[in-house]
C-alpha cells in the first residue's frame, strides 16, 4: 500500500543509533530528501546498561529526531528487529480467490510457533496471477515487541504507519535496487547485516525469502577486547575502532579471532541448513550491511570461509539524490541504511512485500480518524435531504385527493401481484424441499475435522514437558531451537518421539479394514530390488494412479479381512512412522504394567487412557489393542543401509582411519545418518581401531554402536457415536475398480533386517 503523499519516513532504531530516511516519488524518481543518523549516549546493548536507562536512551534520542524534523505531513513507516519474528511461504491447494483469505488463516495457525492471540501477523500472494501455484508468504511477530516499538513513538505522538520486520525490508531493499541478483529462484543471494548485538542473515530468491538471525554482532567483538585486555565496555569499543592505526593492532585482532571464527561457522551452518532444505537453489554472492561490516579484515575472512563471493555497497544503485542532500555524507552511511532503505521503498509502494504488522486496532482508529470529514459531509447532505423531504409531503398531501383514478388502477396493479406472489410461494416451496435434499447428501461433509481432530490427540500424547515433566528442560531447549541446552540430556536418555510418516483413512467397518496406503519405508541403498514401480502395482493397477483418482478407500481398495456378524464400527486406520533416540524404546511407546502410574506412561498407554489423558471425553478410542491383526507396533534399529521409515535424518559423512598404503576409493569416509539439529549420530556405525582395521569383539565380529530406534505403529481408533449419515456414506470405489473389492490385500512391505514385530498385550 502506497503512502498517500508520495513522502515517507523510514524509522529504524538500532543499539547503536537512530537511523531515518526520508524518500520522495514526486519527480517520478524515488530520492532521498533528507536522512539522519543519530547516535545515542550509549550503546543500547552495551554492559551495565538497564532497562530503563535504555529506554531513557531510546526517548532522548528520539525526541531529538522528532524536535528536527516536521513529520505531520509524512507516513512513518518503522522497523522491528528479526527476534522472535517468523516467516513462511506455504504453497495452497488450487481454490477460488475468494476461499484463499480462509485457507491462509488456517495455515497461519498451523504454521506460526507462537499462539495466534499472541502475535501481529499478516499475509501476502508471492505467486504472479497467471501461476497455476498459490504461493503465500506468512509473516508473524510477537505483540510485546510490536508493543514496545510503538510505544516509543506514541510517547512522542508520532503516528506510525507501517511496521515492518527487519529482514523483510532487506528482502524489499535486494529486490529493488540489485534486482538482476534475485532474477530466479534457483540463485539465491544473502543479505548479512550485521548490528552491534546480532546479525540478521536473509536469503533472497525471487519469489520467497529466508531469515535467520545470529546472536553475534558487533558488541560480540567489544566484549572479546574487554575480556582479554581487563577494559570497562565503552573503553573495549573505543579501542576497536582504533584497532588498524593502534600499536597494539595485533594483540587487538588476536583477542577478536574467536568471534571471527564463531560468526563464520555460524554462517556457514546456516547456509548448510539452507542448502539442504532447498538442494535445487544455489547461494552466489552475499551482500553485507550494518556497523559490524567496518571492522577490519571480517569481510575478507567471512569470503575466505564460505568460499562466497562477498560485496559491501558504497552506494545505492537506484536511488537518487534529491536537491539540498549531500551525496558525499549519505553515502557515509550507506551500509547501515539497508533496513531503513527496504522500509521506505514499502511506504512508498514500490517494494516486492507489502505485509503491515500494524496491530488492527490501531490502523482501524487511524482509518477512521481520515474519515471524519467525510462524517461530517454525509451528515450536512443528510439534514438537507430531510428537510427536502418534509417538504415534499406537504406537496403530496395537497395532490393525493386528485388521484382516485390512478389508485384505482394501482389497485388493479396489486391484486395482479398478490396472484404472482402467490405462484412464487409455490416454485419457493418446491426450492426448499431440493435445499433439504442437497443438505441431506452433504451432511457427511460437516464433519471433516474429525481427522484434524484426530491427529491433534495423537501427537498430544507423544512425551512433551506435560507428560514428561523430569525433562521438560529438554522440550523447552528444543522449541526454542538451543542445541547446547538439548545436549545437556544424553541422547540415549532423551525421552522424544519424532514422527516423519503418518497415513490415515476412514472406513466404516474397521474390524474389516486392513491397514495399506502408501509405503512408509524408504527402500535401502544399494540392496538389490530396492525401488522399482513393480512393488506399487496391485492386480495390474497403478496405485499412485489410485491415490490421485481418489485418495485411499479403506477395505473397498484391500479387500475384507472377512465377513464377520459383529456390528460394523466406523472410525479411522492410521499408520505412523518414526524414531527415537531412547535407548529403551519399547518402554517409551509401551511399558508393562503403568496403567496406575501417569508418570511411566508411554505412547501407546496414553493412546488407551484417552478419556483420562484428553480433557473431557474423547471421541476415539483404540480398536483391540491385543488383537495383532488390529494393532502392530514394529521397531527396528535406525540404520542407513537398511530399509526403514521415510524421513529420519540429514546424511552426512563420518571419517574413518585409513590403513596404511590404502588407495581405495571411499575408504577413509562412510556415510551416516545425523540429527538435522544437533548434528548427533543416530545410525548404526561400525567402530574401526586407529589403524583403519575393523574393531572386533571376541567372537571376531566387528563391533558396532546402536544410536536411534525406529518404529512404524499400526493402530485402529473407533469413532464413537459417528453420526448414521457418515456410517451410510462411507467412501465408495468408482465402478471401473470394484472388481477389485473382496481380494485379498497387495503383499505388505517386511520388516528390515534387524527389526521386530512387537504386539503388546495389556495385563
Amino acid at each position: 500500500m502506497a503512502a498517500e503523499t508520495d513522502m515517507v519516513w523510514a524509522i529504524d532504531i538500532g543499539n547503536n543509533s537512530l537511523k531515518a530516511l526520508h524518500l520522495s516519488t514526486e519527480r517520478g524518481v524515488v530520492e532521498v530528501i533528507g536522512f539522519d543518523n543519530i547516535r545515542h549516549g550509549k550503546i543500547l546493548s552495551g554492559d551495565g546498561v538497564t532497562d530503563a536507562e535504555r529506554e531513557e536512551l531510546i526517548a532522548l534520542s528520539l525526541r531529538k529526531f522528532v524536535n528536527k524534523y516536521d513529520l505531520s505531513m509524512d507516513e512513518i513507516i518503522i522497523s522491528v528487529p528479526s527476534q522472535n519474528s517468523f516467516a513462511r511461504f506455504v504453497n495452497l491447494p488450487p481454490v477460488e480467490e475468494k476461499r484463499i483469505p480462509e485457507m491462509v488463516k488456517f495455515e497461519a495457525v498451523q504454521q506460526i510457533p507462537f499462539g495466534i492471540n499472541d502475535v501481529q501477523w499478516d499475509w501476502q500472494l508471492m505467486t504472479e496471477p497467471d501461476s497455476p501455484e498459490i504461493t503465500v508468504g506468512i509473516f508473524a511477530i510477537k505483540n510485546e515487541v510490536v508493543d514496545a516499538a510503538l510505544e516509543h513513538f506514541g510517547r512522542e505522538d508520532v503516528q506510525v504507519s507501517y511496521v515492518q520486520m527487519a529482514p523483510m525490508a532487506l528482502y524489499n531493499y535486494l529486490l529493488h535496487d540489485r534486482p538482476e541478483l534475485a532474477t530466479s529462484d534457483k540463485q539465491a543471494t544473502v543479505v548479512l547485516n550485521i548490528g552491534a548485538d546480532n546479525t540478521d542473515l536473509v536469503v533472497c530468491t525471487k519469489s520467497a525469502v529466508w531469515q535467520r538471525c545470529i546472536l553475534i554482532g558487533g558488541n560480540s567483538f567489544t566484549r572479546a577486547i574487554s575480556d582479554a585486555f581487563r577494559l570497562n565496555f565503552e573503553k573495549a569499543e573505543k579501542l576497536k575502532r582504533t584497532a588498524p592505526v593502534s600499536k597494539y593492532a595485533r594483540q587487538i585482532f588476536q583477542a577478536m579471532k574467536p568471534v571471527f571464527t564463531d560468526l563464520g561457522s555460524e554462517v556457514q551452518r546456516s547456509l548448510g541448513f539452507y542448502n539442504n532444505s532447498n538442494p535445487d537453489t544455489k547461494i552466489t554472492r552475499i551482500i553485507a550491511l550494518g556497523g559490524g561490516t567496518k571492522l577490519r579484515g571480517l569481510l575478507k575472512y567471512l569470503q575466505q570461509t564460505l568460499q562466497i563471493p562477498v560485496e559491501r555497497p558504497d552506494s545505492f544503485k537506484r536511488l537518487g539524490m534529491g536537491p539540498g542532500v549531500s551525496p558525499a555524507k549519505f553515502h557515509e552511511n550507506v551500509s547501515g541504511f539497508g533496513v531503513v532503505y527496504g522500509l521506505a521503498l514499502q511506504g512508498l509502494g514500490v517494494a516486492r512485500l507489502e505485509s503491515n504488522l500494524l496491530p488492527r486496532s490501531v490502523a482501524r482508529s487511524m482509518a477512521w480518524a481520515s474519515k471524519g470529514r467525510y462524517f461530517i459531509t454525509a451528515a450536512c447532505m443528510l439534514l438537507t435531504v430531510s428537510l427536502l423531504c418534509f417538504g415534499r409531503t406537504g406537496l403530496d398531501k395537497m395532490n393525493y385527493g386528485k388521484g382516485s383514478q390512478v389508485r384505482a388502477r394501482t389497485g388493479n396493479i396489486l391484486g395482479t401481484i398478490d396472484k404472482a406472489d402467490q405462484e412464487l410461494e409455490a416454485e419457493i416451496r418446491k426450492g426448499t424441499e431440493s435445499v433439504a435434499t442437497i443438505e441431506r447428501e452433504f451432511e457427511p461433509f460437516k464433519y471433516r475435522e474429525m481427522i484434524p481432530s484426530l491427529y491433534e490427540t495423537i501427537i498430544s500424547a507423544l512425551p512433551n514437558e506435560k507428560n514428561n515433566s523430569k525433562q521438560a528442560g529438554l522440550y523447552q531447549a528444543f522449541a526454542r531451537g538451543d542445541v547446547e541446552g538439548i545436549k545437556e540430556i544424553p541422547r540415549k536418555q532423551r525421552k522424544q518421539i519424532f514422527i516423519t510418516n503418518m497415513e490415515s483413512f476412514f472406513s466404516s467397518d474397521i474390524a474389516a479394514a486392513q491397514f495399506g496406503g502408501a509405503d512408509m519405508f524408504r527402500k535401502s541403498r544399494g540392496m538389490p530390488g530396492a525401488g522399482g514401480e513393480d512393488e506399487y502395482m496391485m492386480e495390474g493397477y497403478d496405485m499412485m494412479e489410485m491415490e490421485r483418482m481418489g485418495g485411499y478407500y479403506g477395505e473397498e481398495m484391500y479387500g475384507m479381512a472377512g465377513q464377520t456378524t459383529e456390528e460394523k464400527l466406523p472410525g479411522f486406520i492410521i499408520t505412523i512412522g518414526g524414531y527415537s533416540p531412547y535407548e529403551k524404546i519399547a518402554e517409551l511407546m509401551d511399558p508393562y504394567k503403568v496403567d496406575d502410574n501417569q508418570d511411566k506412561w508411554g505412547l501407546i498407554t496414553r493412546l488407551l487412557h484417552l478419556d483420562d489423558f484428553v480433557d473431557g471425553n474423547s471421541p476415539f478410542e483404540v480398536y483391540k489393542k491385543n488383537d495383532p491383526n488390529q494393532f502392530v507396533l514394529e521397531i527396528g534399529e535406525v540404520n542407513r543401509e537398511e530399509q526403514m521409515p521415510a524421513g529420519i535424518g540429514v546424511t552426512d559423512i563420518r571419517y574413518k582411519p585409513v590403513p596404511p598404503g590404502s588407495t581405495k576409493q571411499g575408504e577413509g569416509y562412510e556415510w551416516i545418518l545425523v540429527d538435522p539439529m544437533t548434528s548427533e549420530t543416530i545410525s548404526r556405525i561400525a567402530e574401526w581401531e586407529e589403524n583403519g582395521r575393523p574393531k572386533l569383539d571376541s567372537r571376531g565380529t566387528q563391533v558396532v554402536t546402536v544410536n536411534d530406534h525406529w518404529f512404524v505403529l499400526k493402530v485402529k481408533f473407533v469413532w464413537r457415536d459417528a453420526p448414521e449419515s457418515v456410517k451410510a456414506k462411507a467412501p465408495e470405489l468408482p465402478l471401473y475398480m470394484r472388481g477389485a473389492a473382496g481380494r485379498s490385500a497387495p503383499p505388505t512391505t517386511t520388516a528390515p533386517t534387524g527389526s521386530k514385530k512387537v504386539t503388546t498385550e495389556i495385563e
